[in-house]
Formats: structure tokens, C-alpha cells, sequence
């Protein structure tokens, strides 16, 4: 069955670029547009998407309120991939830190693009570039802090959220470490549970604003 995506951005040219380049990839289908976030709701429950590709400024609502509404109040919500015009946003940050699973800059190549849906819908984090690493750290809090020592992590735990935030899938991070990757994807339950993570992502978020990991 192919990757199903739906396309939410308040500009058409936007919409149009993306849809050429997802469909014309044989596993991966989009099954609609919006454009504005107060759409994404009824389109996700009549679509049933695999992927939400979500612009992050749109004039109603924006993605990061779209966000919160679509893992408020869908059952089953998709995985959703905030696009955005500039990787130091706050916003992206903000809709990160609301539940999205990752992001997409516009100015992606298409090869890019197809990766990103693949690896969202798979449930794998993106890697956040610099920038988002830094908001991160800037957004240190006590609350991140306390849930990482509430967390009590083991070593192997505190190594692969390591990994985790740099970016890297379960295989890789199979690699770095040398282990299975059944072994791994134990290891991350266990991160998401202890930290009370919804997931990868959310761990990551948590791993910087507390410090455990340096956006250096």
C-alpha cells in the first residue's frame, strides 16, 4: 500500500510542486489539499492520511494550532511533516514541540522530499538542523529536566537518545552501537515510556531543553 499524504499550504504554486513531485513516486499517493489548517480535521478523518505535509504559517490557522487540533482530536492521528520557508523559524519549533513528527524546508530538492515522507511515515525522526537544535536549548526548562531524571535512563538508554537526537534511524544507530536492530527499537520504547514521550521526536525535544544533549 503507498504512503498517503495530504497537502496543507495556503499557496497553491506550493501545493501543486509538492503534489508533482510525491506522485510521481510509485509508494507514495496524495489524497488531498487544504488550504488552511481549519481544514486538516474533517479532510484527515474522511482521508485517513499517512502523512499530514503541513505548512506552518497559513492565515486562519496556523500549523502549529492545526497540530495540536489534529492529535486532540483524531484517534488514529497521522504523522505530520511541518514544510516551512526557514529552518530557524520559532514557529517550526513551536509545532515540533505541539506533536509534529518532523519538517520539510520548501526549498527541499524533490529527492529530499520524498525521503522526508518515507521517513516520517516509517516513524523515524528528521534530523532538526542547527538552528531548531539551538531554539531547543534555548528553551531549557526545570520541566524537561525533572523528566529526565524521573526518567533514571541505563547507559545504553542514555546512548542511543544520543543518537536519537542526532538525527539517526534505528539501523544506524543499530550500527553505531553494534547491536541488533530489534535491540534498538526496545531501547526506544523504553526512552519514549520513561520520559513519557509521545514520540522520537517529543524525546528529542526533551533531550535538548534539558541539557542532556548540547545543540553543539
Amino acid at each position: 500500500m503507498p504512503v498517503t499524504v495530504l497537502l496543507v499550504d495556503d499557496e497553491p504554486l506550493v501545493r501543486a510542486g509538492l503534489r508533482a513531485v510525491l506522485d510521481s513516486q510509485p509508494d507514495i499517493e496524495v489524497v488531498g489539499e487544504a488550504a488552511d489548517g481549519a481544514s486538516v480535521i474533517p479532510l484527515v478523518r474522511s482521508l485517513r492520511p499517512d502523512v499530514v505535509a503541513m505548512d506552518v504559517r497559513m492565515p486562519l490557522l496556523d500549523g502549529i494550532e492545526a497540530t495540536r487540533a489534529v492529535l486532540r482530536s483524531v484517534d488514529t492521528p497521522p504523522k505530520i511533516l511541518v514544510v516551512t520557508t526557514f529552518e530557524n523559524d520559532e514557529y517550526v519549533y513551536q509545532a515540533l514541540r505541539a506533536g509534529a513528527d518532523g519538517f520539510l524546508l520548501k526549498r527541499a530538492r524533490p529527492s529530499e522530499i520524498v525521503h522526508a515522507v518515507r521517513l516520517v511515515a516509517e516513524g523515524e525522526t528528521l534530523l532538526f538542523p542547527a538552528a531548531v537544535r539551538a531554539l531547543a536549548a534555548e528553551y531549557g526548562n526545570r520541566q524537561a529536566r525533572a523528566a529526565l531524571k524521573r526518567a533514571a535512563l541505563t547507559e545504553r538508554e542514555e546512548a542511543v537518545l544520543r543518537l536519537m537526537a542526532r538525527g539517526l534511524t534505528n539501523v544506524e544507530i543499530a550500527g553505531e552501537l553494534i547491536v541488533g536492530t530489534e535491540t534498538v527499537k526496545s531501547h526506544v520504547s523504553a526512552i519514549l515510556g520513561k520520559l513519557g514521550a509521545r514520540d522520537r521526536t517529543q524525546a528529542v525535544i526533551t533531550a535538548y531543553e534539558s541539557g542532556f544533549v548540547s545543540p553543539a
